[in-house]
């Protein structure tokens, strides 16, 4: 859960700066909005889950 809270608020910060910045329009980012939510309920949503994981799992195994 931890991981998932963590992509979540980054992906939200980055969402933000990016309608502030006028790169990402409030439309684009609805339509994002639903795309995540259908890919939530799809059959990729474990593949995905477990990408996401194995990518954290590599990226916290590096030694500054």
């Amino acid at each position: 859960m931890v991981i998932s809270l963590s992509v979540l608020v980054l992906l939200l910060v980055l969402a933000w700066i990016f309608l502030r910045g006028g790169g990402l329009k409030l439309s684009h980012a609805l339509v994002c909005v639903l795309l995540g939510f259908y890919l939530a309920s799809s059959s990729l949503a474990q593949t995905i889950h477990n990408g996401v994981s194995a990518t954290a799992n590599v990226v916290s195994g590096f030694k500054p």
